[in-house]
């Protein structure tokens, strides 16, 4: 018998071997795994059928987690951090005229008197920012805190104002802030959700599910809504019956 053939004869048994080959492929399998990713980093072409391509933004990205609270029913801001002077000076006295002139409210009637903050305010940082004795922790990080007050809206019902707040829209059907995060991002994993909701107390929002959903985008796009008791996702399992 000849041994060089005994030997490639062995050395082509070896390579058959699944442990054989994944020893020696790993590094190749891995660089084919980074290269797509390069790909989808650089902006270059995304592979055909991928529904949520990872895009190069048009700046470089400082923040890589994005974590949206929204707390339905929880303090005024006007109470936090918010300042109204003129509504503080105001408080307890009628409305003035000029406020109710041409307007309809559908919970308000009369001449309601004027609320302003019921605790007190003072500046901290050296922003200078003005923040309530509600907030004692806050008040020390508020030069870390970027505080947006150039938005408002006179829409007051629950279910239209968090559609506003959300999607930009009083109105059923536009996408929301996460579905158009992931739409301009992309995603790094294309086998887990581009966002997911945790929702808290068991309830949603008043203007339901909308509040994170794709609106007129592709249904990718939606977030997926983890759950605490049941099935964590659902229509994930097998069903009982048909």
């Amino acid at each position: 018998m000849n041994p060089l053939n005994d030997s490639v004869r062995h050395g082509l048994l070896e390579w058959q071997t699944r442990r054989h080959f994944l020893q020696n492929c790993s590094l190749g399998l891995a660089g084919m795994w980074l290269g797509s990713q390069a790909n989808s980093v650089h902006g270059e072409a995304a592979p055909a059928g991928d529904p949520a391509p990872m895009l190069a933004p048009h700046f470089p990205p400082k923040a890589k987690r994005v974590i949206f609270l929204h707390m339905a029913g929880g303090p005024s801001q006007l109470e936090l951090f918010d300042y109204k002077l003129d509504l503080q000076q105001l408080d307890g006295q009628d409305t003035p005229a000029s406020f109710l002139e041409g307007k309809r409210f559908a919970f308000i009637q009369g001449v309601p008197k004027m609320l302003g903050p019921q605790f007190p305010f003072a500046q901290h940082g050296e922003s200078g920012a003005w923040v309530s004795d509600r907030l004692p922790h806050f008040q020390s990080v508020v030069d870390k805190v970027c505080f947006v007050k150039s938005m408002h809206t006179t829409q007051f019902n629950h279910a239209p104002a968090q559609l506003l707040l959300h999607t930009g829209s009083q109105n059923l059907g536009s996408a929301s802030f996460g579905a158009w995060t992931m739409y301009g991002l992309g995603s790094e994993n294309q086998n887990l959700p581009g966002f997911v909701v945790l929702v808290s107390g068991g309830k949603t929002p008043s203007a339901g599910k909308s509040v994170w959903g794709s609106g007129f985008l592709p249904s990718v796009h939606q977030g997926v809504q983890c759950r605490s008791k049941g099935d964590p996702v659902l229509y994930l399992s097998e069903s009982g019956s048909v």
